[in-house]
């Protein structure tokens, strides 16, 4: 018998143990990487066609909110926000065009620029909160069981710390050969 005779399976893979396990990390890579293009899109066209916001916009006024007095230096909004960190700039002209935000020179640092929320922002992301919110719930939450949020909260912990440990060395292995 070949693996496959009679019983409807496929032939018995001739990678075992280690390889396999690999496969299904990169499987789960994979995954990944798909489930967050599809939710950030169904997510960006649910808060798009129902506030008129674009999701990369709401990402900045939520990250300005978090700030004390809702303000930002740009390098830290950079490195807050999650969505678009590349053409930050653009993004928070357009935004401060459509008065949702304000830049201003840093005081305590004149090559430096504040972002900050205006009470235009602040109310937009009032109003968008709620449905970004329920498509979260809607469309990521509520396909989990209690066990398997446990599980990812602690799977994503793990990996976060390992890839901020290596963005650390990283960035120190950098500085050290300028230092040179």
């Amino acid at each position: 018998m070949n693996g496959c005779e009679g019983n409807g399976m496929a032939p018995a893979s001739p990678r075992r143990g280690e390889d396999a396990a690999e496969d299904e990390r990169l499987e789960a890579w994979r995954e990944f990487l798909t489930a967050h293009a599809v939710l950030t899109d169904v997510l960006a066209a649910e808060l798009q066609a129902e506030r008129g916001l674009p999701l990369t916009w709401y990402d900045v006024l939520f990250q300005l909110s978090l700030a004390p007095g809702g303000e930002r230096r740009m390098q830290e909004l950079a490195g807050a926000v999650l969505l678009s960190k590349s053409g930050l700039t653009r993004l928070v002209s357009r935004m401060e065009q459509a008065g949702l935000v304000e830049r201003r020179p840093c005081p305590t640092d004149l090559r430096g620029t504040i972002a900050a929320l205006t009470p235009t922002g602040t109310a937009a992301l009032r109003r968008a909160r709620p449905v970004h919110l329920r498509g979260i719930r809607e469309h990521f939450a509520s396909q989990l069981s209690d066990d398997e949020t446990r599980a990812l909260r602690s799977a994503f912990g793990k990996v976060l710390e390992a890839a901020r440990l290596a963005a650390g060395k990283m960035i120190e292995a950098v500085m050290d050969s300028r230092a040179v």
